[in-house]
């Protein structure tokens, strides 16, 4: 059997953006992934859903697997003939025994390839407002571990050369060492009024940032009780965090937001709460369903052209009819003629870049939207089709039978109960650990409820925040306080609202905004 390939790669400090290229593509094509305790999920998540995910993670004290254990994994695994990536935080040869895995693999005759990951060493002093250089406070910069053990009689760190003759020191995995660090420095001749920073969980949206200097920084984390894991930054720099902060000025800073939607289209919503400083817990309450029996509308697609109307709801409907009409053969030509009306602009985005021209949006983001729209444009005894969700509200199809219209509904999919739980999410929500719950549908709203329990403990200290006034009726119907309600009824929208909320402009829900 030919032996697989095993790559060490970098996943980088935490922000999955920070995550290169070519490293997820190797994630993604990996067969067996070997994944260190700092790797996030998100970056996981790139891997195949066939590959094989295997923890190796190292705290103080508590190893997963030990380094000559992980090396014979790796070994083991490549001899199977598979591609294995060998998944570290931050760079692997940076402090990351990535240099020993590699010389053991060659030893073993095993061909491997590096892939360099973004150092936390320089990124999350960045993150922190904190140049690692600068022209007027320092050009060197040393890395140092903060690892070594007190008391070493051979210390392979030269004290005496980095606290005199290096501007930046950059000290990583020391947080517990710290009163060892700052001794050593000051004995060597740092001086005592030297600014430093601790960063912890840097770059991600719950960054925590302490600053003192040589002589304070020990107390102070004791009074703060920081913990690590956190980069340690000492020099002059540090001085400039007050001029050059940005992370913690975005309006969401420090929020964090549970997002209800289903996991795969979640992925907006999540993305856009993280560029916007928050920390986005995925609770997903709804599992997109294709309907089991599509035969409705393949006997639709038959008669399409005795159609005036094709009205879309929803981005999933969109997406489902078009599948369909790809797997059928059909040539999207057909539709020549048909007048095309969407809800929503994420509806109409997805319909032009079919090439399709949407005839009529509203301008409120709902059945009655629509039926505002289509009254002067509809004829009586036209046809309309209309796809869409299973059990959806009926006020479209019967207002437009009302008017004389055919409508044709075609169920193509349902919101289901989604199959996953998270109980340290839902503890969370209980004791009030989370500032904001958004719902983007009534389904979302029901269905968190029966995961949830119909007791509903959800502490009176997070927000409701709700995408439009039908979910925020749904929401109330069934015990919540709606604090927040999108005034466009789009997750752009919501957001605005979430944002004028966390920055002190919120205004009360009337009950006139809340449809029952």
């Amino acid at each position: 059997m030919k032996s697989g390939k095993i790559y060490l790669i970098g996943a980088g400090p935490g922000d999955p953006g920070l995550f290169t290229i070519k490293g997820k593509m190797l994630l993604e094509q990996g067969e067996v992934v070997i994944y260190d305790r700092l790797v996030g999920e998100e970056i996981l998540s790139y891997a195949s859903p066939e590959a094989e995910l295997i923890y190796v993670g190292k705290e103080s004290g508590r190893h997963a697997l030990t380094q000559d254990e992980i090396n014979l994994l790796m070994v083991r695994k490549a001899k199977e003939g598979k591609r294995v990536v060998r998944l570290k935080g931050g760079d692997p040869f940076l402090f990351g025994r990535g240099g020993e895995e590699a010389l053991f693999i060659r030893e073993q005759g095993l061909d491997y390839e590096v892939v360099p990951g973004i150092s936390s060493a320089i990124a999350v002093p960045a993150y922190a407002g904190i140049p690692v250089t600068h022209r007027e406070a320092t050009s060197s910069l040393a890395i140092i571990t903060g690892h070594e053990k007190p008391g070493k009689k051979n210390s392979s760190i030269n004290w005496k050369g980095i606290s005199t003759g290096i501007g930046t020191l950059v000290f990583l995995m020391g947080v517990e060492n710290l009163d060892y660090i700052v001794s050593r420095l000051m004995e060597n001749g740092r001086p005592a009024d030297t600014p430093v920073a601790l960063i912890r969980w840097g770059t991600l949206s719950k960054q925590e940032v302490l600053t003192g200097t040589l002589d304070n920084i020990v107390q102070r984390v004791k009074d703060e009780n920081f913990q690590p894991p956190a980069v340690i930054v000492v020099g002059e720099v540090v001085a400039l965090r007050d001029k050059l902060i940005w992370l913690e000025k975005k309006p969401l800073w420090g929020k964090r937001i549970v997002v209800t939607r289903s996991r795969a289209q979640a992925s907006e919503l999540v993305q856009k709460i993280r560029e916007l400083g928050g920390t986005p817990l995925e609770f997903p309450t709804i599992s997109i369903q294709k309907a089991a029996d599509l035969k409705p509308l393949e006997t639709a697609w038959q008669e399409i052209t005795k159609y005036h109307w094709i009205i879309f709801t929803s981005v999933n409907a969109v997406e489902i009819f078009f599948e369909q009409m790809d797997l059928m053969g059909i040539d999207i030509r057909e539709l020549k003629g048909i007048n095309i009306a969407a809800i929503g602009p994420a509806t109409g985005q997805k319909l032009q870049v079919r090439g399709l021209r949407v005839k009529a949006m509203p301008g409120e983001y709902r059945a009655e939207g629509i039926l505002d729209v289509l009254k002067g444009m509809v004829l009586k005894g036209q046809r309309v089709l209309l796809p869409r969700a299973q059990g959806a509200r009926k006020i479209l199809p019967e207002t437009l039978r009302e008017r004389g219209l055919e409508v044709d509904e075609i169920p193509l999919y349902q919101a289901v109960l989604s199959s996953g739980n998270n109980p340290q999410l839902l503890e969370e929500i209980k004791t009030g650990k989370i500032d904001y719950l958004t719902f983007t549908s009534s389904s979302t709203v029901s269905n968190f409820v029966e995961m949830m329990g119909r007791d509903m403990p959800v502490n009176s200290s997070v927000k409701i925040a709700c995408i439009g006034p039908i979910t925020a009726g749904k929401a109330r119907e069934l015990g919540f306080k709606v604090d927040i309600i999108a005034g466009q009824y789009t997750i752009d929208g919501l957001l605005q609202a979430i944002i004028q909320d966390a920055t002190g402009q919120r205004r009360e829900v009337k009950d006139s905004e809340i449809q029952c």
